[in-house]
């Protein structure tokens, strides 16, 4: 997860969320805004729009501060498939375990890839650091860059978003960059689907574009070969990628900046259902829209709300058959290439909650901790 953003009846976690499980616009954990064309196809239908190249003659002025320096790149050596979301960056136990004993349970594990947030040069020395010993033993460590939608305009986004994505790059070069989290929900209009283009407010869709904007030309400023992958939202917000991808936005009209991304990465909590048929005002096969995108698809949020009604075992029992094992099950037909639990450890009393596979003492497992390694181990990719 990464930070969180409470909105009504839900929480939304970057690297971990929150929610009840009935509303429409209930959000997942992470890493802690129009034409009929822009929204998806009608209800249980995917939407039919491919990302284009770019239109950079109308992005505004790059920001100074590229560097020509060559960085060596954090970059996995095998299989990708399988992942954890951790909070280096956040205090409690990420900061009482020591990145060696986080490393011993990623590989305990057997996962592969290790999410984490990043929004200041101070983080991403650490992240750094962090990344450069873990990679020696084969976990891969990407960052998810997230940036606040507190600006006047999308100019000012894009140029705010552009600087901090140089000066985070600058610091480490990575194979993958995650590019914001969750932004989908601080645009909506109300408690809504989050699949149609009118479903969010036009000027923060457009400072969110611009954020997002700014950072992928930031970040391929200074390293043009790392991928990206657009920021995970959740549940049925679709209607915000599709308007990235569409060039279109809420008030109907089109023509506008279209951003482009190489894997696109999405969150599935344990109350939102059937990711092909998930149901809200309307129904949406949330996977194939995803698909229709033509990218590869990292659902890199995979998680059990912490109000699961049932007994810990019966949670990990859930978390083994019901979200990884059905994710596993499509993910030959939707070319889903990576399924990341979220995630390590709790969050501390005062924070989004429990999500993790571990106590927030950063040593005592849960039921699900076993059930996460028992079904990787029975269920290699």
């Amino acid at each position: 997860m990464l930070l969180s953003f409470a909105v009504a009846f839900m929480l939304a976690a970057c690297g971990g969320g929150g929610g009840d499980s009935g509303g429409a616009t209930t959000t997942g954990g992470s890493q802690a805004a129009p034409s009929a064309a822009s929204s998806p196809a009608a209800a249980s239908s995917p939407s039919e729009s491919g990302a284009s190249a770019p239109l950079a003659a109308s992005s505004p002025a790059p920001a100074s501060g590229a560097t020509s320096t060559v960085l060596p790149v954090i970059a996995p050596s095998g299989s990708v498939f399988y992942g954890m979301n951790g909070h280096i960056n956040a205090a409690g136990p990420y900061t009482t375990s020591t990145p060696a004993q986080q490393l011993a349970q990623l590989k305990d594990l057997n996962v592969t890839l290790y999410r984490n947030d990043v929004s200041n040069v101070a983080g991403a020395q650490k992240l750094a650091s962090v990344a450069q010993s873990m990679a020696q033993s084969g976990v891969t460590v990407y960052p998810v860059i997230l940036q606040q939608l507190n600006f006047p305009d999308e100019n000012a986004a894009y140029q705010a978003s552009y600087t901090l994505a140089q000066q985070i790059v600058n610091v480490q070069h990575y194979a993958y960059y995650e590019v914001t989290n969750e932004l989908a929900p601080e645009c909506l209009v109300g408690w809504v689907d989050g699949a149609s283009s009118t479903d969010y407010r036009n000027d923060c869709f457009q400072i969110a574009r611009g954020v997002i904007r700014g950072l992928i030309a930031g970040i391929k400023s200074v390293d043009p070969v790392g991928k990206i992958i657009i920021g995970g939202n959740t549940w049925m917000h679709l209607g915000l990628d599709v308007m990235l991808a569409n060039g279109t936005q809420p008030d109907g009209t089109s023509g506008h900046p279209v951003v482009t991304w190489d894997i696109t990465a999405w969150h599935w909590y344990s109350e939102q259902g059937d990711i092909t048929h998930a149901c809200g005002t309307l129904c949406y096969n949330v996977i194939g829209t995803l698909q229709s995108f033509g990218k590869p698809i990292w659902i890199n949020e995979v998680g059990m709300r912490p109000d699961f009604p049932g007994t810990a075992d019966q949670a990990a029992t859930f978390m083994a058959n019901n979200m990884m094992g059905t994710l596993l099950a499509i993910a030959p037909q939707y070319n889903v290439q990576s399924l990341q639990v979220y995630e390590l450890y709790d969050d501390p009393p005062t924070g989004q909650g429990p999500y993790g596979i571990m106590l927030n003492d950063g040593v005592t497992t849960k039921p699900t901790y076993a059930a996460v390694k028992n079904f990787i181990a029975t269920h290699p990719r």
